[in-house]
């Protein structure tokens, strides 16, 4: 089965166009992404001392193009090309490559994020990991898919039991790292790196855990409806549902019980 017929939301509807255009734009950046990887690329450093290549940018604009033609009344947020129409009640967020380190360094483990947001309230969230044919896609109500068949986070209730997965403890400050640290000595497994995969791992019942901090909105909108739907907690580190003005910070639960558990080490 190809990659393209793997991006699917078996869904029916009021988000069902909105969930199927979704895996359409998904599609697409697999296909400008994995044109350049393991490629000889450009890279350059951000004023934010991040790096981003022609894979990035190109990406986002056929991305962009793509939701203007369709939905021209909906505004867009990306990480390479900024916000157009922060006004409007229907929003899409997009980063075109999470991991353009991983993407850079040859590994496989870099993805796009796609998110359709109404009224502040994220609908639709999609990873997709183009390496590895894999793709998840979250609507509300509707449950969580992973190549087309529904998918449901572990029943994991205590950290005792827990795998907890980061992509790298250098981004968290010294108070952060030292509450996570008190955190993760708790666990059962720790796992590092992976960026937005370790989401997926968690809305598939790999892993249980996942936290993060010094994140964007289009780092995180799209893992919301994919954790949520799958049947899992997702919050910042205060316990409040992420939205565009989020601080940053991310914890991602199998269960309600392992979400209280992780949160009195890191929240309020």
């Amino acid at each position: 089965m190809s990659k393209t017929n793997l991006m699917t939301a078996p869904v029916e509807g009021e988000l069902a166009d909105l969930a199927n255009f979704t895996c359409s734009l998904a599609a697409t950046a697999a296909s400008v992404t994995r044109s350049y990887f393991r490629k000889p690329i450009d890279v350059i450093q951000k004023l934010d001392n991040s790096p981003v290549t022609i894979a990035d940018r190109e990406c986002e604009t056929r991305l962009r193009e793509m939701i203007t033609e369709r939905y021209p009344e909906h505004g867009i947020l990306g990480e390479e090309h900024g916000f157009d129409g922060a006004e409007l009640s229907e929003i899409w967020v997009v980063d075109p490559i999470d991991g353009t380190k991983s993407f850079i360094s040859g590994l496989p483990l870099y993805g796009t994020l796609i998110a359709y947001a109404r009224d502040q309230d994220v609908q639709i969230g999609a990873i997709s990991m183009p390496e590895l044919e894999e793709f998840w896609v979250g609507v509300k109500g509707k449950g969580c898919f992973f190549n087309g068949v529904p998918c449901r986070t572990s029943d994991c209730k205590s950290l005792e039991d827990a795998i907890l997965m980061t992509t790298s403890v250098e981004y968290f400050s010294p108070e952060n790292r030292a509450n996570f640290n008190k955190l993760s000595e708790k666990t059962r497994i720790r796992r590092y790196g992976g960026d937005c995969y370790i989401y997926a791992m968690v809305a598939s019942g790999w892993a249980d855990l996942a936290i993060e901090t010094g994140l964007q909105s289009y780092d995180y909108m799209a893992l919301v409806p994919v954790i949520e739907e799958a049947g899992g907690v997702i919050t910042d580190w205060s316990g409040n549902r992420p939205d565009l003005n989020s601080n940053g910070t991310i914890i991602a639960a199998a269960t309600k019980e392992l979400h209280q558990q992780a949160l009195s080490f890191l929240g309020g």
